[in-house]
């Protein structure tokens, strides 16, 4: 896609303090640094999100996320453990329409970073998450 950051940064049109790259992904530092390390992995292709891939690119894509984190986590020994976080979509804070996966480092449980979930474990019923469940299992395979 000829205006994405993202594509711009694969064809080396702007510049990038990469980590790793082969003909399927490219793995880079985010800019905005969440924490020391935070790295972005992005296919080459030009994908939107996690709705676009087809499963050969997705086995491509996610087989070499743990050899990146592995590489990221062995840079630090400070590093303690990492979040690995997919946006989807406007509402889900995807800020890039190019599908990409951050690896963001953790170091303690006080560092800058902080993701929270809401308990909603008491809003659902046990009749309501049956019907989740059934919803999502009649469209495995679409």
């Amino acid at each position: 896609m000829k205006d994405c950051i993202f594509c711009k940064i694969v064809r080396n049109e702007i510049p990038s303090y990469t980590v790793y790259e082969d003909d399927i992904v490219k793995a880079f530092l985010d800019i905005s640094q969440g924490t020391p390390g935070h790295t972005l992995v992005i296919p080459k292709k030009h994908i939107a999100n996690i709705f676009d891939y087809d499963e050969e690119l997705a086995s491509e894509v996610f087989a070499r996320i743990p050899k990146i984190a592995r590489a990221v986590k062995a840079s630090n020994p400070d590093i303690k453990g990492m979040n690995i976080l997919n946006n989807n979509g406007q509402v889900a804070y995807q800020s890039v329409f190019h599908s990409h996966f951050h690896l963001i480092p953790r170091y303690t449980n006080n560092d800058d970073f902080k993701m929270i979930f809401k308990d909603n474990s008491k809003k659902y019923s046990p009749d309501q998450l049956k019907a989740i469940q059934e919803s999502i299992e009649k469209h495995i395979g679409d």
